[in-house]
């Protein structure tokens, strides 16, 4: 089979190694990842949801972060920071420094995001097809207020320096407007047998890769079950600061509040089944009144046993959906 992931960085990533141990001998996965976390600092191109699939699945993440290098320094950090270098707030490790020097490297020679990315991944040998979403330049800033005035700062500068405490007022996508699907995106998303929407935050990973002109229309147009797993378990985010941009967007925190939010394929959303944790069992009836089939099962990936349960568990929903067209 050939399997299509739409995803951010670190449950995307976990759930993909999940399936990459559970996936048939023959079946292939392609990820489509978020490309509206990229930010430009200190010279340099960062993407990080890219980085985090490729050095998780290639082995080189840090586990217990599950985001930048293992066995990473933090020198250049620390020089930086001497300097009074006012982004030294974002966390670039000496290893993962590398990365972004090649990348800046290759795109100021002309090449492409995605030729990078094919490049990169020749090192890390990842085990799938990684393609950004695009090759234009995208970026995700958040409106907040600050000193009672209305202000846009980057989405990495919302997470990292502020740690997501101040309330959201908007989220904007900067380039998405001129964004178009990279080689290979749309392809891979009509051809697949499966479509499938990890535990990934449904504003600023799965919500600006549907955004790219074609995306939207290409999970419309396929064939392929679209199956999401929820990112959210008993009212609150499984990681990440999901809660505070929902309830900035007035989006109700819960497995049914992103599902509506996502839609259900059939009125022009991005769902035809959608996993939510066993605990929000109780949701199944409103989510299917959307006209998205649920199934309750466990989400927490705590471990590879439970990630590979979930993946299996995924991959059933959407052979059900496949077999009852």
């Amino acid at each position: 089979m050939k399997i299509t992931v739409l995803s951010g960085g670190v449950g995307g990533s976990r759930f993909i190694q999940g399936l990459l141990r559970t996936k048939g001998p023959g079946d292939e996965v392609t990820v489509i990842a978020n490309t509206a976390d990229d930010i430009d600092l200190f010279g340099l191109r960062i993407s990080p949801d890219l980085d985090t699939v490729m050095y998780t699945l290639g082995g080189g993440i840090d586990r217990e972060r599950g985001w930048g290098r293992t066995d990473e320094s933090w020198n250049a950090k620390d020089e930086l920071a001497t300097y009074g270098i006012e982004q030294a707030w974002f966390g670039l490790g000496d290893r993962d420094l590398a990365t972004h020097l090649v990348r800046t490297m290759r795109l100021r020679e002309g090449r492409t995001l995605s030729e990078v990315t094919a490049e990169l991944c020749e090192r890390w040998q990842p085990g799938v097809h990684l393609l950004p979403m695009t090759d234009d330049s995208v970026q995700t800033h958040i409106g907040i207020d600050r000193d009672g005035a209305r202000e846009l700062i980057h989405f990495q500068e919302y997470w990292i320096r502020l740690r997501a405490q101040v309330p959201v007022q908007e989220v904007v996508i900067r380039g998405i407007d001129d964004a178009s699907p990279a080689p290979g995106v749309v392809d891979a998303i009509t051809g697949a047998d499966v479509v499938v929407l990890p535990p990934s935050n449904p504003i600023v990973s799965i919500g600006p890769i549907a955004a790219v002109s074609g995306i939207r229309a290409a999970l419309g147009a396929t064939s392929a079950p679209v199956v999401g797993v929820s990112p959210i378990i008993g009212g609150g985010a499984v990681r990440g600061m999901a809660d505070q941009l929902l309830t900035g967007l007035g989006i109700h925190i819960s497995a049914t509040g992103v599902a509506a939010h996502h839609g259900a394929r059939s009125s022009g959303g991005l769902l035809d089944g959608w996993l939510i944790d066993a605990t929000d069992e109780q949701q199944t009836e409103r989510i299917e009144s959307l006209g998205i089939t649920a199934r309750a099962v466990p989400l927490w990936m705590s471990d590879d046993d439970t990630t590979d349960q979930l993946a299996r568990d995924t991959m059933d929903l959407a052979l059900t959906l496949q077999d009852a067209r």
